[in-house]
């Protein structure tokens, strides 16, 4: 049987600089989810921390990001979903749109949350302070930490 005679892998392509205006998109990395920017008409983009080669969405579909409420991982998915799983974690995040969601500030530490139209109140994760954004909340209510 032969053995090939190039001790070395072939070298990677040549470095294609982005497009003249200099757009670049973003992803999340399918291996270690990190940040990855690209020029605009690639159709796939490797990793340069992990080497994971990541599919880049066809061209005109809106994308979405969201923290997993699980582990905190950014992640990124089809606008439209309503819902998105983690694939560090598999919590099974909530996908809400712009104008599904209001803001509050937490009524104990000041900390900004995010809440679904229609809910009576929030929990904040820092303090674990339930803020009432509805109806009046009752005392046992206002401070439940677990």
């Amino acid at each position: 049987m032969p053995v090939p005679l190039a001790p070395y892998p072939t070298p990677p392509a040549p470095y294609t600089p982005p497009a003249a205006n200099g757009a670049q998109s973003q992803l999340v990395c399918s291996g270690c989810r990190n940040l990855l920017l690209y020029p605009v008409g690639a159709t796939s983009v490797c990793c340069a921390v992990c080497n994971a080669v990541t599919a880049v969405p066809p061209p005109g579909t809106e994308m979405a990001q969201l923290v997993c409420g699980g582990c905190h991982t950014l992640l990124m998915y089809i606008r439209g979903a309503t819902s998105v799983q983690c694939s560090c974690c598999h919590t099974v995040n909530l996908a809400l749109e712009a104008n599904q969601v209001a803001h509050v500030n937490c009524g104990n530490c000041r900390m900004l949350l995010m809440y679904q139209y229609g809910a009576r109140s929030v929990k904040c994760a820092v303090c674990n302070f339930v803020t009432s954004v509805g109806g009046l909340a009752s005392a046992a209510e206002q401070k439940f930490n677990s």
